[in-house]
């Protein structure tokens, strides 16, 4: 059910500790929700991050979309939580209404930032990562008019899909395929990975745990181990902390091809950005490139 790109056989077996998960945008059509839920009730881990964007309040007030797949996932966090997993919320830029409510929200607990122990006694900085988004916070519609694009791209893909389906190939990742190919948007990914680094080893912490940009991997930045948990849009990736404290990135569906998922690597701040994907696009794809339950509160 849930497979990493690259999972050592020392894996195999130990006991889930902590799961990291972000941006499954609940509220949004593309959100990955079935899959989500299925994930949840797979685990029962002593303690859940939610990294941000659980919620895309941005669609909902627009349109609202509430589906009882949704209350079934809220319903299964509760369940975990009753059962002793303890869960943290860090509101993103889709849900930040949710920093309105303080520091307890039921059963979950509420903070821009985490402070969290590995069970090897490292210290990661939880953070969702729009506060270093430049766009974000300097020109806010720019990243609405980003998500608006982002959306018409999922759409494409969705319609690709099925074209690749009726002829028997994988799922293509049509937003990760441009994402590695535009050197704007990885120098883009490049800078806030650096930001988030920076600000983990002003924090004194060894690693620093975030979401976002919908852009799994696991890097090292001049010392700094820096992890992306992904998303539930696209990629369907949470970030897992074993019993010993290791760190992986798991992916639920495994159908998607041909864009490489990421590896740990190792980047400097004097790196150059390089595309850390290489995408082979062909046929119709080719062509179109180079042509190219407190929840009503949302809906005020």
């Amino acid at each position: 059910m849930i497979v990493s790109e690259e999972r050592e056989s020392t894996t195999a077996g130990r006991e889930i500790r902590t799961i990291f998960v972000s941006d499954v945008h609940l509220g949004c059509m593309h959100s990955r929700a079935e899959e989500f839920l299925a994930f949840l009730k797979a685990h029962k881990p002593e303690s859940l991050y939610l990294v941000g964007d659980l919620i895309d309040g941005w669609k909902l007030r627009k349109k609202w979309r509430w589906p009882e797949s949704y209350n079934a996932i809220l319903d299964r966090v509760e369940e975990l939580s009753a059962s002793g997993t303890e869960v943290f919320y860090t509101p993103g830029n889709h849900d930040n209404f949710l920093r309105d409510f303080g520091k307890r929200f039921g059963f979950v607990t509420l903070s821009d930032e985490f402070v969290h122990i590995t069970a090897d006694g490292r210290r990661f900085l939880i953070i969702h990562g729009d506060q270093f988004d430049k766009f974000e916070t300097g020109a806010q519609w720019l990243s609405v008019l980003g998500s608006f694009a982002y959306d018409i791209l999922l759409t494409a893909n969705t319609l690709f899909n099925r074209v690749f389906r009726r002829k028997g190939q994988a799922k293509f990742a049509l937003s990760s395929a441009i994402k590695s190919r535009v050197k704007q948007l990885m120098r883009f990914i490049s800078d806030f990975e650096q930001k988030l680094a920076s600000h983990a080893r002003k924090r004194l912490c060894e690693g620093i745990i975030c979401g976002h940009i919908h852009a799994p991997n696991i890097l090292d930045i001049d010392g700094i181990n820096y992890c992306n948990t992904g998303d539930w849009v696209e990629h369907c990736t949470a970030l897992i902390e074993y019993s010993d404290g290791a760190l992986e990135i798991v992916y639920f569906d495994q159908n998607i091809a041909p864009v490489k998922k990421p590896t740990v690597k190792t980047r400097t701040a004097d790196q150059g950005v390089r595309p850390q994907v290489e995408v082979e696009m062909s046929g119709l794809l080719s062509r179109f490139w180079k042509r190219c339950h407190p929840l009503r509160l949302i809906r005020r």
